[in-house]
């Protein structure tokens, strides 16, 4: 596994002054082995430099070094299309999350809307840092399901950090405008997919990735009540005034499900959400979205609509008029593993509890931790490959198949494994262990709590 290491490690060596790349290496492989919180000090406490008395070194990778963020999200995305994806569409999700964090000093701090304790009827506001992250959705083979693996992290400050600035305020969707039309450039041969939530569902934004000399296919979900046409007619040779942008107005998708006579196709879906298997019903058609000062964009919709009542009508809007209906179904759902990520990020990684002050070093940690979990799911695939990798096993919880926390266990383990648990009759200060307590100490150490 080691030599796995060194040469992903080794991809990102380019990007960093040779000084630096040798204290970036140790913060990596500190962030990996370190349990709880992913402060420098921390890391350097479990990498043994305790006693390190230049350790403002490492502080500076973070809040001073000079190397581009955007090269190093390159170089990840590639590396996760190589190993998980090296032909065919390339799926990539898109979302944001909430980093609470509290501080003064934040300058891009903001109150927003905090998504998991909220409801409609009931408001939770949080203080914090507000990201736009990237990933990619490609089948993990020893986990035999779809895992979103992050590859590109954006800051998006609140209005309040543009309040004393002479440059405007950016919406998120011009954030996330941003970020597609880089990952375009990065990859420009392949076929895009990009999936979101009803965030995105917006027309400048649709629009500017179908214009695209290769576009990018947008999957959101879609509002019941938006105001669909027909395309407009083409123009007659002699006609007077503006050319037509839109044909006759349509019923509204809330109407088409109302409608007695929409025709419904049936289909069983095998892992809805990640879950049991679900037989749904679903309708599509093709529409041209409007609306008054806006770009008109061409889209396929599709309702989707649970015949037991089990969950509720939801619409979603694909740009590709040509994709198939179920298709566009089976790369939506995908969309949940984006809160999985999130979630684990958090309990494993130690999101939320770094402490840096520096605006460069906030700016970098987030997104350097969000990349480390691809980075883990990359080398447990190889050690997977080698029968290395298992699922952790308790008499009252079976596990059928390795989650996030079995592949860090991995990792942590073969990382712990190969400078230290070691037998050599030449290195006479090395203890034998009982193999019991082994894996009493490794249990203990490598999985977080």
């Amino acid at each position: 596994m080691y030599k796995d290491y060194n040469r992903i490690l080794a991809m990102f060596a380019s990007h960093f002054a040779p000084q630096t790349w040798g204290h970036a290496q140790v913060l990596v492989t500190g962030a990996i082995l370190a349990r709880g919180q992913r402060t420098v000090t921390a890391v350097l406490r479990v990498m043994g430099l305790s006693d390190e008395s230049h350790y403002v070194n490492y502080h500076r990778v973070l809040n001073r070094a000079a190397w581009s963020a955007i090269a190093v999200s390159r170089t990840l995305l590639a590396l996760v299309i190589m190993t998980f994806a090296p032909g065919g569409t390339v799926v990539i999700g898109g979302d944001e999350t909430i980093e609470r964090r509290r501080g003064e000093e934040i300058e891009a701090l903001g109150i927003y809307r905090d998504p998991v304790r909220s409801s409609k009827s009931h408001l939770v506001k949080a203080s914090g840092l507000r990201w736009v992250t990237l990933m990619v959705l490609v089948p993990i083979p020893f986990a035999q399901r779809v895992w979103a693996l992050p590859f590109l992290t954006v800051l998006a400050p609140s209005e309040r950090y543009y309040a004393e600035s002479v440059r405007t305020a950016k919406k998120i969707t011009d954030w996330m405008r941003q970020a597609l039309l880089q990952v375009r450039r990065w990859l420009p041969t392949r076929t895009i997919v990009f999936v979101a939530d009803s965030s995105y569902a917006c027309l400048a934004l649709l629009q500017r990735m179908v214009r695209l000399p290769r576009a990018i296919t947008m999957v959101v979900r879609f509002r019941l009540d938006a105001a669909l046409y027909e395309p407009a007619s083409k123009r007659l040779p002699g006609q007077k005034g503006r050319t037509r942008v839109k044909g006759k107005r349509l019923p509204s998708l809330a109407q088409v499900v109302a409608d007695a006579a929409t025709t419904w196709t049936a289909h069983v879906i095998p892992r809805w959400y990640g879950q049991a298997t679900r037989s749904i019903e679903i309708v599509s058609g093709t529409a041209v979205w409007y609306h008054s000062g806006m770009p008109v964009v061409p889209l396929r919709w599709v309702i989707i609509r649970d015949p037991l009542g089990k969950f509720k009508t939801q619409a979603l809007l694909c740009t590709d008029l040509n994709a198939a209906p179920l298709q566009i179904v089976l790369w939506f759902i995908q969309r949940w593993q984006l809160e999985v990520t999130h979630r684990e990020v958090r309990e494993h990684l130690g999101v939320e509890t770094q402490r840096q002050w520096s605006d460069l070093a906030i700016a970098r940690t987030t997104p350097a931790l969000m990349g480390l979990y691809a980075v883990i799911v990359v080398l447990a695939h190889g050690l997977a490959k080698r029968h290395r990798l298992v699922a952790r096993q308790t008499a009252w919880y079976a596990k059928p198949l390795p989650t996030f926390s079995d592949a860090l266990a991995a990792v942590r383990l073969a990382l712990w494994r190969q400078p230290t648990f070691h037998v050599s009759r030449f290195n006479r200060h090395i203890a034998k262990l009982p193999i019991a307590v082994f894996n009493r100490f490794a249990d203990a150490l490598c999985y977080s709590t």
